[in-house]
């Protein structure tokens, strides 16, 4: 039974009750929105993958762990305010683009004691301008336009460049005397997490499995790859790979405030100030790139929730790309002047998405609206993170979760990257873009790569049909065998943003 006051009660077949503000339905909890209590249980549990975006904060920035979990508490916040804002999607990192990020903001320095803020007006720098991507390209109707331009060689070489800086990166196989925190740090550990991962995510054997009635394999598919990293965690701490928690700290419920304070002051766009134009202009690739990476789970997003209205005539969920745009681009620009991270503020995290969609569709009994299973999943990670006991609990294993996110990322990245190829021409573009987007310093130098690439090798001399009829060419080329691995990739697309 829904935990929720009258003021929550709905019409049938009609929009669940709120406070109209423009394009904004604004909904309060219990008063327009009901308590889920399985959406609060898995609030509590999943909610360390968000938390472990503190390792990048105290890794590019040097911040000690109170201040970046405040600001991942904002982070998270964010979230929930989109939800109460009337968009039903639960939002997440552009996962995707984290390993090109960091790479991104590798090549600036930082040295506040000297002055030197470089890498985080380069953070701050690439946050503005997504921001501005997201409401100005959302907002004009533009933003399919611009993907829509981008050759399909590009996007895929976008992703998998991606994919393979996972692979090289910090959390991937660099090695321990390179700065590496994943295989090399705890090879036993990362094999056992990312292999039981994989297999819970994107096996054809446990995908037979879980489509069976066992509720305790349901209850696992739920999770994703959580029950990977607690297996994982047990295992890392019996052979001291990862160490043990320590509750030191007092107190149940963290303070948030004195670390915002601090970062307000030294960590922000009010602090450090505006970043020079010469950085505003390296971050635009990057900021392109990042947008051209998150834009598909805006119309995957929207599309899934378009098609789950089907199964419940009893609301009105009111699905719009605009208001999911508007409120992306809100969020990146607040995070810039308030709490900047690394992993940018997307607009989807699919894994979760789907799964409260689920339960939705089993009906009012069930859950009661889209917004209080939503909405409630958030409220309960964000709490989560600000609770000192838990937080002790998983904050060893939280440069674990970052390498199976980023492996998992990784894994889908390669296998959605190429189906975007359909000729030998575009698999070569791709690859070689994928290439320079991983190794090189600058990520920026791989889009300025594939662009160049494809125009030589795709559009010079050939028109529109001569490219439909190679591209129809190459598919005639596909075997069964390659067409079966790519109805299963389609399949699992759903598990490709872990946390994005």
């Amino acid at each position: 039974m829904p935990i929720m006051f009258k003021s929550a009660v709905r019409e049938h077949g009609q929009l669940q009750p709120h406070i109209k503000a423009g394009m904004f339905h604004i909904r309060l909890p219990l008063v327009h929105w009901e308590i889920e209590v399985p959406e609060a249980i898995q609030g509590m549990i999943v909610f360390m993958t968000g938390a472990s975006a503190t390792v990048y904060l105290e890794q590019q920035f040097g911040l000690d762990f109170k201040t970046a979990i405040s600001i991942i508490i904002v982070h998270e916040f964010l979230y929930l305010w989109q939800n109460m804002m009337g968009d039903a999607l639960i939002g997440g990192w552009i996962t995707p683009a984290v390993p090109l990020i960091i790479t991104y903001l590798g090549q600036y320095d930082y040295n506040p004691a000297a002055g030197v803020y470089d890498r985080i007006h380069a953070l701050l720098a690439l946050e503005i301008l997504l921001g501005v991507l997201y409401v100005g390209l959302g907002v004009t109707k533009l933003a399919g336009k611009l993907v829509g331009w981008c050759p399909s060689s590009l996007k895929g070489g976008i992703l998998m460049g991606a994919g393979m800086s996972a692979c090289i990166g910090t959390y991937g196989f660099k090695t321990v005397e390179n700065g590496g925190k994943g295989f090399w740090a705890m090879p036993i550990t990362f094999t056992i997490g990312v292999l039981l991962a994989l297999f819970l995510l994107f096996s054809y054997g446990f995908g037979k499995v879980k489509r069976g009635h066992n509720p305790f394999i349901k209850l696992i598919s739920k999770l994703g790859f959580v029950p990977a990293l607690l297996v994982a965690y047990v295992v890392g701490m019996a052979i001291k790979e990862i160490g043990t928690p320590v509750f030191t700290e007092p107190g149940i419920v963290l303070n948030p405030f004195p670390g915002l304070a601090w970062a307000f002051h030294n960590f922000t766009l009010f602090g450090v100030g505006l970043p020079p134009a010469h950085i505003f202009l390296t971050a635009l690739p990057m900021a392109v790139m990042t947008y051209i990476i998150a834009f598909g789970d805006v119309v995957a997003g929207t599309a899934f929730y378009s098609e789950t209205k089907r199964f419940r005539e009893d609301e009105d969920m009111d699905i719009s790309a605009d208001r999911t745009n508007l409120c992306c681009g809100i969020r990146n620009i607040f995070e810039a002047c308030f709490a900047p991270t690394c992993t940018m503020s997307g607009p989807l995290w699919t894994a979760m998405t789907v799964t409260v969609a689920e339960r939705y569709k089993s009906g009012k009994d069930n859950m009661y609206s889209i917004f209080g299973g939503a909405c409630t999943f958030n409220l309960f990670k964000v709490l989560s993170c600000a609770c000192i006991p838990l937080m002790a609990l998983v904050r060893p294993v939280l440069p674990l979760a970052m390498s199976l996110t980023l492996m998992i990322q990784a894994f889908g990245s390669f296998y959605v990257g190429m189906t975007f190829c359909r000729t030998n021409i575009e698999r070569g573009v791709a690859g070689i873009t994928a290439c320079v987007i991983a190794t090189s310093a600058t990520p920026s130098l791989g889009l300025f790569v594939g662009i160049v690439l494809s125009i030589v090798c795709e559009f010079i001399n050939t028109n529109r049909k001569e490219r439909a009829r190679l591209v129809a060419d190459g598919m005639a080329q596909v075997t069964p065998e390659i067409e079966e691995a790519e109805r299963a990739a389609l399949k699992f697309e759903g598990k490709l943003t872990v946390h994005n």
